[in-house]
């Protein structure tokens, strides 16, 4: 069945909110965040203190997308008022692993008795920062900062090597708004 949706979002105090085409710009005390919003079927509008979403005649599938819009939006606006933060653990039984951040990359060194460090390249609006066995990634973006969380993990993946001996490498302990222990 048919229906016109619309959903509206509130504005808290201090974040702005600026719409070029469909790119919304959501702007905070401890930071910025862009995304594109753009759906043939979908309308954003910022009004005075709140944005605005909207779909004529729409069927389940845009009634499911505006939903998705709304939670994208409320987590852009949760990351410029209090940035979400990502840990992971640095577990090393066999070989003592070296983790440190040097420019732009995140480098581990003797990983698994490896000679070749192993290397991966910082996302552009994160923060990473190796405290003793603990890496911190803090990010007013949510994907981003979860992004660089399943690099780090991804980047010492044992593969050929039995899982139940071999528990070395880094692995996430703590998620934006959940905790994993």
């Amino acid at each position: 069945m048919k229906a016109d949706l619309k959903k509206e979002i509130e504005l808290p105090d201090g974040v702005t909110v600026q719409l070029n085409g469909a790119v919304l710009t959501i702007k905070g005390a401890k930071g910025e965040v862009n995304r594109d919003f753009i759906h043939p079927k979908a309308n954003i509008l910022v009004e005075q203190n709140k944005i605005v979403l909207s779909a004529l005649k729409a069927t389940k599938r845009e009634k499911t997308l505006l939903g998705t819009m709304v939670s994208h939006i409320k987590n852009m606006i949760t990351g410029v008022q209090e940035p979400f933060t990502y840990k992971v653990k640095i577990c090393s039984g066999h070989f003592p692993m070296n983790v440190s951040v040097s420019g732009k990359d995140l480098v581990v060194k003797n990983f698994l008795g490896e000679s070749v460090p192993r290397k991966v390249e910082l996302i552009e609006g994160t923060n990473v920062k190796v405290n003793g066995d603990e890496i911190v990634i803090v990010g007013v973006d949510k994907e981003k900062a979860g992004q660089m969380a399943a690099r780090i993990e991804n980047l010492c993946r044992i593969t050929n090597r039995d899982t139940r001996i071999f528990q070395d490498g880094c692995y996430i302990t703590h998620k934006a708004g959940k905790d994993l222990n």
